[in-house]
Formats: C-alpha cells, structure tokens, sequence
C-alpha cells in the first residue's frame, strides 16, 4: 500500500481514507470499506487492492492517483444486519419492490422500517465527504467524483448516483446484487437514475457462483439502460467477466477497467 492509509469515526461508524501526496482533483468513494486498504480487515483476508490499482492506472495517464474514501458499513455483533439495512436502496423497496426472501437467509430478512440506506447516503454525502475533505484540503470536483461498491455496494452505489447526482458523476457497481428484488428493482432504479445530466455508470458480473445468478436481471438492466438513450462504451458500459465469481479477488481484477473507464474522456 503507498502511502499511509488515515483511520477516523463518524460516531461509530469507521472510514479510512488514502490521499496521495500530489494534490488531485480525483476521488472515489468506496462502499464495504473493511475491503478496501487492511487484509485483516477484509472479508475473506484480501482487499480490491484498490490504491495500488489506482495508483498504476492514473500514472499510465499521468494523473495523479484519487483520494480515496473507504466507507465501513454497520454489521456488528449487537446488530447483525447493519450492512443489509445500510447498503439497500432504501427508495425502490418504500415504492414497493418486494424483497425476494428465496434469495435472503432468514436471519437477514428485514423489514422495510429497518432500512436505513438513506441515512447511510446522507452521511457519506453531508457528513463524510465534506469533513475529510476540508481535512486533507481536496476540493470536490463532481466531474471527477465517483462511487464504487460491489454485490450489495453496487446498489449502493448506483442509488448514490440517484440520491446526490451533483456530488457523484460516476457509479461503479460491481456485480450489482440485483436479486434482492429480482426484476422490479432492476426495473426501479434503473428508471431512478439521472438522465442527460453527465454521468457515467459501469456495471459487471462473473460467471461463476452467485454471479451466475444475475445474469437475467443484468441482461434486463443492460437493455433498459440503452432504452433509457445510455451510450453504450460512452456513458455507459457493462462487462461479463468469464469466470469469475463473488469476491474480493474477482472485483480486484475487474477495477482497472472499471478506473479506465471512470477518467477516460
């Protein structure tokens, strides 16, 4: 890891965070922080390798590398199902999506009023974001400003794009976990984001275990995001990824065309 990653609390909350030592009008917000910079942290004991990877990439372009903001979610011992309530796209499920429970554990079913998603968003965007970057000095640049996540993160990322369109102008959501909802989420919050207004949304899934399980709802958010008059390698892009499964080290090896595509003109 490059440089030293920063460890502060937003109540009880934790969020590290990684500026480079150039100053840089790039950054990226990233969801499942616990994933992110630590392997001890990480699920599985191995992280996106996210900076390492931004790092290249930006010097390839020669950029300097983003800021970059991990976001921890909530899960604890005294409340379980702190991710599930903070990484749902809160919106699409109150207009009545219907959760598909054969596709949640029963111990991770919730109800409607425990969803907290969009808290979670205005925290990151009201609280987070302006209090690290008065910090460290970084100076919001909406244009150069994107959102990243994976399985439920990458819901979460898309539904910030929905929530804060002037703050984010780019949704990375890998392997979108669009089987909370099946088809009427895709369907809800495809239709919630911004159109015609200058952003860039990348999606992606593996082929292999739980991946394997979106391919129809991908298909279908593929082709109503091209209905909706997304450019398609412009705006917009969605990327199979033979093989590969629902990981850390899957989502590592999809980020450089992700970031490619995020600071491509």
């Amino acid at each position: 890891m490059p440089g030293l990653v920063s460890t502060t609390y937003f109540g009880q909350r934790r969020v590290d965070f990684w500026a480079p030592s150039a100053p840089t009008e790039h950054m990226i917000i990233a969801h499942d922080g616990q994933n992110i910079f630590d392997h001890k942290s990480a699920t599985f004991r191995s992280t996106w390798r996210l900076a390492q990877t931004a790092n290249r990439i930006f010097a390839d372009k020669n950029l300097p590398a983003p800021l970059i903001i991990a976001v921890f979610h909530s899960s604890s011992k005294s409340d379980p199902n702190g991710r599930g309530k903070d990484l749902t796209p809160q919106a699409s499920f109150e207009a009545g999506v219907i959760a598909a429970q054969e596709n949640i554990p029963p111990q991770n079913r919730l109800a409607i009023t425990q969803l907290r998603g969009d808290n979670y968003q205005r925290d990151i965007a009201e609280k987070i974001i302006p209090e690290i970057t008065k910090v460290i000095g970084h100076q919001v640049v909406p244009d150069k400003t994107a959102i990243i996540g994976a399985s439920m993160g990458g819901l979460a990322s898309l539904y910030g794009v929905f929530k804060y369109p002037d703050l984010y102008k780019t949704a990375l959501a890998l392997s979108p976990h669009w089987i909370l909802g099946n088809q009427p989420l895709v369907e809800d919050l495809v239709n919630r984001l911004p159109k015609n207004l200058g952003h860039k949304i990348w999606m992606s899934r593996g082929t292999s275990g739980l991946d394997a399980k979106y391919e129809k709802c991908q298909e279908l958010a593929d082709q109503l995001m091209i209905k909706a008059e997304w450019q398609v390698n412009k705006n917009f892009k969605s990327v199979i990824f033979n093989r590969a499964s629902h990981n850390e080290r899957a989502w590592a090896r999809q980020l450089p065309e992700a970031l490619e595509f995020w600071i491509k003109n």
